[in-house]
């Protein structure tokens, strides 16, 4: 049974789920009734930091321009343009037990592409969530529903994997700001 988590809260995955390994982040969301003319396009990223919070190269920013870090352990899904449908927009898979040493933690951003151009916001958008999946099992094990009004924001971090005292935690983060993808790019050192 999935736990459910409030923006901040924290659990283990490790602790409670001995020999788990490879899990799936599931990303979703709805665009509210927007008039604006353009479509919507959400993307998540995914950033992989060191102990210093910034990403040890380039490489370590995985999106659906660059689908997988260097080791191959964190794996984008790819692009979903439209967001239709139920479940998951965007999954990236994740062996917990390859990501390198000095990684400490894998974040997961959304970010809506070409949004200032496009006047489109996370106020416009409904039913964000982040979700970890048991790959080995199918079983949902941690669920955070992104509840908050993000309503100038155009970034968002929904949440991050990190390794602490040898396990694997999850942390719902559920922070925006604005200044989209190129913004969270510089905030976690990748060059742009």
């Amino acid at each position: 049974m999935a736990v459910n988590l409030k923006k901040g809260e924290k659990v283990s995955l490790t602790k409670s789920n001995p020999g788990l390994r490879k899990v799936c982040v599931g990303l979703g969301w709805d665009t509210n009734r927007y008039d604006g003319g353009d479509d919507f396009d959400l993307d998540a990223s995914v950033f992989l930091l060191g102990v210093n919070g910034k990403v040890p190269s380039d490489a370590n920013f995985v999106f659906y321009g660059n689908v997988s870090d260097p080791s191959g352990a964190v794996i984008h899904s790819g692009d979903n343009r439209t967001g239709a449908g139920e479940g998951d927009d965007e999954q990236v898979r994740v062996d917990l037990q390859a990501i390198p040493a000095g990684i400490e933690r894998v974040v997961f951003v959304i970010t809506i592409y070409e949004a200032e151009a496009r006047r489109q916001n996370f106020g416009q958008v409904s039913n964000a969530f982040i979700r970890v999946v048991d790959e080995a099992t199918g079983a949902e094990l941690v669920r955070y529903d992104l509840e908050e009004d993000f309503s100038i924001e155009t970034a968002l971090v929904a949440g991050e994997l990190y390794r602490h005292n040898g396990e694997w935690k999850f942390n719902a983060v559920g922070s925006g700001f604005q200044g989209g993808l190129e913004a969270a790019c510089r905030h976690y050192g990748v060059n742009v």
